[in-house]
């Protein structure tokens, strides 16, 4: 089962790589692992997209986690409303005519063109998962030279209760 868990870490030497070393030993695979500043600093979050295979496996990492002098909280956020987001730059081969026509292609992901050169040009992707990877999909016809993915940042949308209980999330 594919899960996506958010930890808050002291923004200190040699975190990520203890962190990392927990999947590790576990035997989970760590299909992506972002890590960034927070508004503090002193404050990291790491997001990280799992391959587990039991609940109970998983539930064991995030206590293991948890035990970590420099974590400050971990979650497990895959089944919560969430705002997930990933950076794809794609070089495609194309020559001078095919330009235009990829422009056209790119246009409904909301894609820009970051780079030309005489046989290539670079594509500037964001979004979820399912849209960047739609998007490769699309490319690949006309040969992805290089490619270069951020991994998975999430976190938990904003979200409140009316009076009668019914969730509205924001929508961005």
């Amino acid at each position: 089962m594919r899960r996506t868990i958010t930890a808050t870490v002291n923004n200190t030497t040699g975190v990520m790589n203890r962190i990392t070393g927990l999947f590790a030993r576990r035997h989970f695979n760590i299909e992506s692992i972002t890590v960034g500043m927070t508004e503090n600093p002193e404050v990291s979050r790491m997001t990280f997209v799992v391959n587990v295979s039991d609940q109970r496996g998983l539930d064991q990492v995030i206590k293991q986690l948890n035990k970590q002098v420099d974590v400050l909280k971990v979650r497990d956020i895959t089944d919560e409303a969430i705002v997930a987001r990933e950076l794809a730059m794609i070089k495609v081969m194309t020559g001078s005519g095919q330009r235009g026509e990829i422009s056209d292609l790119i246009a409904p992901f909301r894609a820009t063109v970051i780079d030309v050169g005489r046989e290539s040009v670079t594509i500037q992707v964001t979004g979820d998962t399912p849209k960047v990877e739609a998007l490769i999909d699309l490319l690949r016809p006309y040969g992805i030279k290089e490619m270069a993915r951020t991994g998975v940042t999430a976190f938990q949308r904003a979200t409140k209760k009316s009076n009668d209980q019914t969730r509205y999330s924001i929508i961005n």
